[in-house]
């Protein structure tokens, strides 16, 4: 049971608590992101996933899922409100589907006394707060693998998948292994021209969808998540765009009944309203 001393608020070091995951032999943004975005009530907390060996493989997600229960145990004895998962992957791999997931994350909650949203799973409950049906996948930097499992995640979902396709298919890259060694960062030009791409050969789409958590370098260079640029996105190709990164932030916010700061892409906004 979580420890009944983070129940009262005074003897918690922030009011609004969140705790961080991710997968194992990444430095992730995800708690920095979130961080800039929210009121000053709000304290992150990160944990890594660990494995002495990890080579981003589906296989490797379904045999450690396990870990994440580790993780919730430990931030809800350190007094976090909500956790986190971030990695789209962990939702769907070993073919797990929508309902699995919502299963696992309620026994978690009920278990531990604390929530925890996945990143996959975002995707399909942001995607239905905005009412959308008809979706466009941009699978970014997604292995094919990893591209088409959590396709089938989102049909099981319910949502009608018009068209999905990753920097390779969209002839951004030539090879998988060349957008690899990218490692997740990219030009700053290629979010927009990319989006554009997908509007472009799904016209009919309610949303596009953004899988994983891709970089773009800003003018400075320094990369930053789909977060930072889904507004100018948004404009640009006139329809929501829905990302791992910032779905996850939405459900964290939406939990702890607090809204972003900041001009921020529709689905953020409507906590905002």
């Amino acid at each position: 049971m979580k420890p009944e001393r983070w129940f009262d608020p005074s003897n918690k070091i922030f009011p609004h608590q969140v705790g961080f995951t991710a997968p194992p032999h990444d430095f992730d943004a995800a708690p920095s992101d979130f961080l800039r975005i929210a009121p000053r009530s709000v304290g992150v907390h990160g944990r890594l996933l660990h494995l002495d060996e990890y080579g981003h493989e589906l296989k490797q997600r379904t045999d450690n899922f396990h870990l994440l229960e580790e993780v919730v145990h430990c931030m809800a004895n350190a007094g976090a409100d909500v956790v986190g998962q971030v990695g789209t992957n962990w939702s769907h791999a070993g073919g797990r589907t929508p309902d699995d997931i919502a299963a696992f994350c309620d026994r978690m909650a009920d278990t531990y006394q604390t929530p925890l949203h996945m990143a996959g799973m975002c995707l399909v409950e942001g995607l239905r707060a905005l009412s959308a049906e008809r979706i466009a996948v941009n699978a970014v930097y997604f292995w094919p693998d990893w591209r088409d499992g959590i396709v089938r995640f989102l049909k099981d979902a319910g949502f009608d998948v018009i068209l999905s396709g990753n920097f390779v298919d969209q002839g951004f890259y030539e090879t998988q292994d060349e957008v690899n060694d990218c490692t997740w960062i990219f030009p700053g030009d290629l979010a927009e021209r990319s989006m554009l791409h997908v509007a472009g050969a799904a016209p009919d789409a309610d949303a596009i969808v953004v899988t994983g958590m891709p970089n773009w370098r800003d003018a400075d260079g320094l990369p930053e998540r789909t977060v930072s640029v889904a507004r100018r996105i948004e404009a640009a190709v006139g329809i929501p765009v829905v990302s791992s990164d910032f779905a996850l932030y939405w459900r964290i916010f939406k939990t702890l009944r607090v809204a972003p700061v900041g001009d921020q892409p529709r689905l953020l906004s409507t906590l905002q309203d």
